[in-house]
């Protein structure tokens, strides 16, 4: 049985790569989430083979009740985001994820170079966690049950899955989308 495709939308603050790709990857991900960090030099193979056909995004998927610091990591992402800055500080976040108390959330901040009083202000103020919420329960509703989920043009691909499982999807998108061009 084929799963319908879920119709997903990516956050150009959170995406890179090509907008304008043929082939989207929507990522749900918990900052603090092993299988999460284990994925990302996968994410980053399948974005350099697939250079200029594929567009990344990045959603929340704070698992809150066996993370606890899921949450403050998602929402201090979100203010890193804010500051033009979100990449930089997600690769910080997942190559310390044993640093993701407020006091290492603050040193990833100043390492990338973000204003720390900016920061500090946005990260009080919370303005991040509907946007969080919202990615969460968009996450749940479209399947994806853990993290991480991938949606690759909408056709779901559970877990920290090696690159040949990105490549089967993206190379029979790319083959379909061609063949629509015929």
């Amino acid at each position: 049985m084929t799963r319908p495709r879920v119709e997903l939308t990516v956050d150009p603050l959170r995406a890179k790569g090509n907008p304008d790709a043929p082939v989207t990857i929507v990522e749900f991900a918990d900052f603090q989430c092993p299988y999460c960090g284990a994925v990302q030099p996968t994410l980053k193979q399948v974005m350099e083979k697939y250079q200029g056909k594929v567009q990344l995004g990045y959603r929340d998927f704070p698992l809150r009740q066996v993370h606890a610091q899921a949450q403050q990591a998602a929402e201090a992402a979100g203010c890193a985001a804010d500051q033009g800055k979100f990449w930089e500080y997600h690769d910080l976040l997942f190559a310390n994820q044993d640093r993701l108390d407020p006091s290492g959330l603050r040193d990833q901040a100043r390492k990338v170079g973000l204003n720390m009083g900016q920061f500090a202000a946005c990260v009080d103020s919370a303005k991040f966690r509907g946007q969080i919420e919202n990615d969460l329960q968009a996450g749940l509703i479209s399947g994806a049950g853990g993290s991480p989920a991938f949606y690759i043009n909408g056709k779901i691909l559970l877990g920290a899955q090696p690159v040949s499982e990105f490549e089967k999807i993206i190379d029979s998108e790319l083959a379909r989308i061609e063949a629509k061009k015929r």
